[in-house]
């Protein structure tokens, strides 16, 4: 399953679908999006994204390793 952020914000469908699985979430980017302006919104949302990736592990090297 993605991540919130794994969904592209301009396709209408993954939108409807990023809300279908993280409802609250969404709401409240969507809340955000309205209160913030453009810029600061934009700068909110992309510190978020480096933050959750950088305290999440690193999917992409998922080899199972012998343990000696």
């Amino acid at each position: 399953m993605k991540n919130f952020f794994d969904y592209d914000a301009n396709s209408p469908q993954e939108r409807q679908e990023r809300f279908a699985n993280y409802p609250e979430l969404s709401r409240f980017y969507i809340a955000l999006s309205e209160e913030l302006a453009q810029d600061e919104y934009e700068n909110f949302v992309e510190a978020e994204k480096q933050s959750y990736y950088s305290f999440s592990p690193n999917t992409s090297n998922n080899q199972a390793q012998w343990i000696r």
